[in-house]
């Protein structure tokens, strides 16, 4: 993960958010989960910039959607409580963070908070392809 691949992403989601007329903050960490970037548009609440970055982190370190984590943190709710405990409060294991794979390699995560998780989900993903084919 670079700056540019990071500014990219928060641009291009911020875009397609301005496009559906919500308001999202943005955040996007590199593999390690160190926060590269993280944007809040106007009008979204304060606490979605720390949502969005435990998304991007969870993403990044399970190279994995954060909903998956999301399914298997019901079938065990105590192991979720555990990795939240562990990371300090960064497993946020919901809906609206993806993997940046680059390649086949995994370089970090995404994330949204703001909106619903499938459209924090979808604003992301199209974020990821028009990322994607300018690359």
């Amino acid at each position: 993960m670079n700056l540019s691949l990071a500014r990219s992403l928060v641009a291009a989601a911020c875009a397609e958010a301005e496009r559906r007329s919500i308001r999202l903050a943005i955040a996007v960490v590199d593999v390690g989960g160190h926060l590269v970037a993280l944007e809040r548009m106007d009008g979204v609440e304060w606490v979605a910039a720390d949502v969005a970055l435990g998304k991007a982190y969870t993403a990044a370190a399970f190279q994995a959607p954060s909903a998956v984590l999301a399914e298997r943190s019901v079938a065990v709710p105590l192991l979720a409580q555990s990795m939240v405990a562990m990371t300090a409060g960064r497993f946020v294991p919901q809906k609206g963070g993806l993997p940046v794979v680059v390649g086949e390699v995994c370089v970090g995560g995404v994330g949204a908070s703001g909106a619903s998780g499938d459209d924090d989900v979808a604003v992301l993903e199209i974020a990821l392809r028009a990322v994607e084919e300018h690359s």
